[in-house]
């Protein structure tokens, strides 16, 4: 696996653990999600680019 495939794959599990569905984190909103969801669209761009 190349370096890009790990860094997608670890992006998304951080994306679904930053979903507000657990208790302590209802009053987050939906920013941890959204800041993560940016940050995987531009690694994406990158990786598809051939930058990574």
């Amino acid at each position: 696996m190349s370096l890009g495939t790990i860094l997608i794959i670890i992006l998304i599990l951080l994306l679904i653990g930053g979903l507000p569905v657990f208790p302590h984190s209802r009053s987050w909103g939906y920013g941890p999600s959204g800041i993560l969801g940016v940050v995987l669209v531009v690694i994406l761009i990158l990786v598809l680019l051939g930058r990574i």
